[in-house]
């Protein structure tokens, strides 16, 4: 099926004089369609747990970032992409594969891994994590949130994608096909809604509650569930967390617009200051207290735990 997609798209759309139909000018519909399906499911069933000025600036900001993005790298992060496949398909691990629906199928779980692989080296390594903390700052994690990415990290993923290709050998139709399919999860799994029986599904894919837990402020929340389409490859390495965050975003990062973003991808560390950070230990000591019922003599415990994780976040 997927070696049929090159063909069929670049087929002429008339008969005489007219330009081959590109198979990447396709993928721009399919994610605004996604998009704007996943917008009014928001709308009408999403979570109510931001103030609506704070979800404003959220799909104002990652809008930026989206024509920023999307507009100005998309030759190098699809149309490069696809002309590295073309030339150098054969070369790849899966280049020898008789079954063409095998090699499809093989190059797309193998691709999954990779970005689990990825995302995980993007919380590890500081260069990375200086450019992701920029996903990581939205405070309000909705379908836009899949796109609030600082252009650094889009530039270096791509190289990253170019690398497996090769090494992989996947073909340029399935390359075109698994750019869609992951991009159309990584907005499922950003959407702010809940959905019936989504324990059963997250035992399968990233569902949005599994990858929000991904967005906590707390780090040992925020280091977790790292996958893209399947939840496979946390359970396996023992990276899964199933729990209910109970703040999102960095917090000790304001809200940030698009201009500030772009600088603030450029900043390797990032501290709050001593009057917020005290703000953030009373907070968290309070939520500590309140678990336990406020039952009284364990101020000074709940004080100390909560200083220990404030220092450890970020």
């Amino acid at each position: 099926m997927f070696s049929d997609i090159h063909t069929f798209y670049s087929l002429p759309v008339c008969e005489s004089g007219c330009a081959e139909f590109d198979p990447a000018d396709l993928r721009p519909f399919e994610i605004l369609v996604a998009f704007a399906v996943l917008l009014i499911v928001e709308a009408k069933h999403g979570r109510r747990d931001s103030p609506m000025k704070t979800v404003r600036r959220s799909y104002l900001t990652n809008a930026g970032t989206f024509l920023l993005n999307d507009v100005l790298m998309s030759v190098l992060s699809v149309s490069s992409l696809y002309f590295i496949a073309d030339r150098y398909a054969a070369w790849g691990l899966l280049g020898s594969v008789a079954s063409s629906g095998w090699a499809a199928f093989l190059s797309f779980v193998l691709l999954d891994l990779g970005l689990y692989v990825w995302h995980w080296a993007c919380h590890r390594v500081d260069v990375l994590w200086m450019f992701h903390k920029v996903h990581h700052s939205d405070r309000c994690i909705n379908v836009s949130t899949a796109f609030r990415s600082h252009f650094g990290e889009v530039f270096l993923t791509a190289l990253g994608k170019a690398l497996f290709i090769v090494a992989i050998g996947v073909e340029a139709s399935v390359v075109l096909a698994n750019e869609v399919i992951v991009t159309l999860f990584v907005m499922f799994h950003h959407a702010n809604i809940t959905l019936p029986g989504e324990r059963r599904l997250a035992r399968l894919i990233v569902s949005p509650g599994l990858h929000r837990v991904h967005h906590s402020v707390r780090r040992e929340e925020h280091d977790r569930n790292y996958g893209a389409v399947f939840s496979l490859w946390d359970r396996m390495f023992g990276t899964l967390a199933e729990s209910t965050p109970q703040k999102l975003g960095l917090d000790f990062v304001k809200e940030l617009d698009f201009i500030q973003l772009f600088g603030f991808g450029f900043k390797r560390t990032y501290r709050p200051s001593r009057r917020s950070q005290q703000a953030m230990i009373a907070e968290a000591a309070y939520f500590r207290a309140e678990k336990r019922g406020f039952a009284p003599g364990f101020e000074i415990l709940d004080w100390l735990e909560a200083e220990r994780e404030v220092g450890s976040d970020g």
